[in-house]
């Protein structure tokens, strides 16, 4: 073999950062000499390899950049030993260039289906040689930077996962946290009773439930969806919660202190007005949120609640029937010195009231069709002999159905309160 068509050394490959090591496999010795010659003053680190079997050893122990192979060769010809070093295990590309004097398309196909990237035909000529060489170069440059650009995009994909550990764990935490502000989900308060439902859809929510006496005969229940979902919303409610807290009652802007030290409670739509004011006006947020506030009567069953905002609560009467409640309200936190009106019903013993997030009546089919006030009244007749947490979990259960998944799109919270007969023993 010989380089047609030579020209000055001067003009050289294109040059690398370091030398690439190529080997050159062909049974001709001359052959061999003549391309080793000139890939060496190219700046190549060139190895010598007389059959397939040897080279194979040799990309065994040392691994070339490009390999340079003959066609017809014994004991091996230059596809087999192409398809062998395509099959071995490396950790970078190895570019192929196969020589051959055939230049029929079937052959050529042939070739490049045992993995060749590249033809030289022989006689071989010294310009096509070196750009061949250059287009190779190309190709592991480009695989080079593909894999320094994956190994860093692992490396930062492996920090994520460390920091995303992380924050899973710190909303898992969180979670636990927000979870505990509705420090009791059930009280019997000796001819009523109270049950509370919070799942948020996601580690933490938005939505907050809860209740606190007033004085011995009244109670307050509460419900709040925060907008939006998340840390931020969490928050919002953690703050509210310090609004409405049971535990402290001078801390409580719904509770005063009246004449002997005994509480009373400002009405649900001032309630409602204030804590409108303080959102506006001391909480740096752009947050806002709905709100059913009630003041439940324990020997009377009179309710007397605001409707923020919220959907329309559902009374459940002692034969079955479910009515809704309201007349819907702008929610809390939007607009300055906003009206709230209050509503006010009256329970009969055996009747409930069910307040509730739009995540109940706004869980969604497979097909997208939501469960409505309608749907809600069919599961409460559904469940009318069910009570108090046993009621709230059936709900669960049916929204988990009603949805197809066990995980929500949306917070799902309740107030559920039942009044069986007026409360006889007053404090």
């Amino acid at each position: 073999m010989h380089l047609a068509g030579h020209t000055s050394d001067a003009t050289t490959v294109t040059p690398v950062a370091q030398p690439r090591r190529v080997l050159i496999v062909d049974d001709s010795r001359l052959q061999r000499r003549i391309l080793s010659a000139s890939l060496g003053r190219w700046g190549y680190v060139v190895e010598e390899a007389a059959s397939g079997p040897e080279a194979l050893e040799r990309c065994r122990s040392n691994a070339p950049d490009i390999v340079i192979s003959d066609w017809v060769m014994p004991e091996m010809n230059g596809p087999e030993f192409c398809r062998q070093f395509r099959a071995m295990n490396r950790e970078s590309y190895g570019y192929f260039i196969l020589l051959t004097s055939k230049s029929e398309a079937g052959e050529v196909a042939h070739g490049l289906d045992a993995g060749a990237d590249d033809f030289l035909t022989k006689p071989v000529s010294g310009d096509e040689l070196r750009a061949r060489l250059n287009a190779g170069e190309r190709v592991l440059r480009m695989e080079e930077e593909l894999v320094d650009k994956n190994r860093l995009l692992s490396s930062t994909l492996e920090e994520l996962r460390t920091l995303y550990d992380s924050l899973d764990s710190d909303l898992v935490e969180a979670r636990k946290l927000q979870q505990s502000l509705v420090k009791e989900r059930f009280r019997d308060f000796g001819g009523s009773q109270i049950s509370l439902l919070l799942r948020p859809s996601g580690h933490v929510g938005g939505d907050l439930v809860g209740f606190f006496p007033i004085n011995a005969h009244r109670i307050a229940a509460f419900a709040i969806d925060v907008s939006g979902h998340g840390v931020a919303s969490a928050l919002m409610t953690a703050r509210l919660a310090g609004y409405l807290s049971g535990s402290s009652p001078e801390q409580n802007i719904a509770l005063y202190e009246g004449e002997f030290g005994i509480y009373d409670a400002h009405p649900p739509e001032e309630v409602a007005a204030e804590l409108n004011r303080l959102t506006l006006t001391e909480m740096d947020t752009e947050t806002y949120f709905t709100l059913v506030f009630a003041d439940i009567d324990l020997i009377s069953g009179d309710v007397r609640l605001v409707q923020a905002g919220h959907p329309h609560p559902a009374i459940q009467r002692a034969d079955g029937r479910v009515e809704f409640i309201g007349s819907g309200g702008l929610p809390v936190g939007l607009i300055p010195d906003a009206d709230y009106l209050p509503v006010t019903a009256r329970l009969a013993p055996g009747d409930r009231l069910l307040i509730f997030s739009d995540g109940v009546t706004e869980c969604e089919d497979p097909g997208g069709g939501m469960l409505d006030d309608s749907g809600l009244a069919e599961l409460l007749t559904a469940h009318g002999e069910r009570r108090g947490p046993d009621l709230m979990e059936a709900m669960t259960w049916e929204l988990s159905r009603h949805s197809g998944d066990s995980e929500f799109t949306d917070d799902i919270s309740a107030v559920l309160f039942e009044f069986d007969h007026p409360k006889r023993n007053v404090d």
